[in-house]
């Protein structure tokens, strides 16, 4: 009897010394299975954010749907047109041949290839065409009329886009037009679009435009 209740003891001590190596092995576990979670959620790579360009920021180039018209190479180029003074330039432009014709007509050639730093919104020929023929030909057959008309399309500075965006400039014809938009869309005097705009030339930057400005006075 005496010996059983020892060896019961012996047994009750043995469990008693195994339990906490026991608990501490499990616990060993669950730490390293926790670090190695939050190991591997610290390694995971940070998703990158990406910023869209801001919208309605002025174009730095040439710009407008009817750029794509002009030729890829060649004197009527953006480069070819950007090492000739602006009439020259113009000539150089199908698109422009009535403004050019105009120009001649009116004996501004040089004058505006003379002219320094320069800003011209250059019709575009539909711009013409849509005076009626017998309205244009009496404009282009009237020296003074046409000058007027024409120097009215001329502002004594170099205009960017950023300043077009709200603007009202002098022109060499003496009274003033105004500039409204932003981005890749601009109209002068509230009718006239751009429609190929900051187009640099020797000695001018040239914003073609869909109606033919008329002075206010």
């Amino acid at each position: 009897m005496t010996a059983f209740r020892y060896r019961r003891a012996a047994l009750a001590l043995t469990a008693a010394a195994l339990l906490p190596l026991t608990l501490t092995a499990c616990g060993g576990d669950d730490s390293s299975s926790d670090a190695a979670a939050d190991k591997s959620s610290s390694s995971a790579p940070a998703e990158e954010k990406s910023s869209a360009p801001a919208e309605g920021t002025p174009a730095d180039g040439p710009f407008g749907p009817a750029c794509a018209t002009v030729p890829k190479d060649g004197a009527g180029s953006f480069d070819g047109m950007a090492q000739d003074p602006v009439a020259t330039a113009a000539s150089n432009n199908p698109a422009l041949s009535t403004l050019v014709t105009a120009v001649k007509k009116a004996g501004l050639v040089d004058t505006l290839n003379n002219a320094q730093n320069i800003t011209v919104f250059a019709p575009t020929n539909d711009a013409f065409a849509k005076i009626p023929k017998a309205d244009l030909d009496k404009v282009l057959a009237d020296k003074e009329m046409l000058t007027n008309i024409l120097t009215y399309h001329v502002v004594g500075e170099k205009l960017s886009p950023a300043q077009l965006e709200n603007g009202t400039y002098d022109t060499l014809q003496k009274s003033s037009l105004t500039t409204k938009g932003s981005g890749e869309n601009y109209t002068v005097n509230d009718t006239s679009k751009v429609v190929c705009g900051n187009v640099p030339t020797a000695n001018a930057t040239v914003h073609i435009v869909d109606t033919v400005l008329m002075p206010k006075s």
